[in-house]
């Protein structure tokens, strides 16, 4: 139960690329997947931890967001996240992870996920998530 910044998150990432967790657990493919879709906002990166559902709304949040850049000088809010729960079934698991947003300017607020990860071919994927 961590809060990472975003040097811990680059430094995650980088360990990812060089074959650290990322898929081949269910917690891995789930981090992964924050790292690259909320701290990072690399979406077509987090799309690639992604299977069914959530590849199919991921699909649907690179549609409205074509056309919108964010490179090396878009402001990203700084994004932390801490597991809250995790619940094993039939193959399937289940996270509920409590992110701290922190937009550029001040101020913070938070939001929970709920990712479900499976077991596929390719590894680990998400295959469902939900703010709320």
């Amino acid at each position: 139960m961590n809060r990472r910044g975003v040097l811990c998150a680059a430094l995650l990432l980088a360990l990812a690329g060089c074959g650290g967790e990322g898929d081949t657990t269910p917690q891995g493919a789930a981090e992964a997947f924050l790292d690259w879709h909320y701290v990072e906002i690399d979406l077509a990166k987090a799309r690639e931890f992604t299977a069914g559902l959530a590849r199919s709304k991921l699909d649907e949040e690179l549609r409205l967001t074509s056309g919108q850049a964010i490179g090396p000088g878009t402001r990203k809010p700084r994004v932390y996240y801490k597991m809250l729960q995790r619940r094993d079934s039939g193959g399937r698991t289940a996270f509920v992870y409590e992110l701290t947003i922190r937009p550029d300017g001040g101020g913070e607020f938070t939001r929970k996920i709920m990712i479900r990860v499976r077991r596929e071919e390719a590894g680990w994927r998400v295959s469902n998530y939900m703010e709320y």
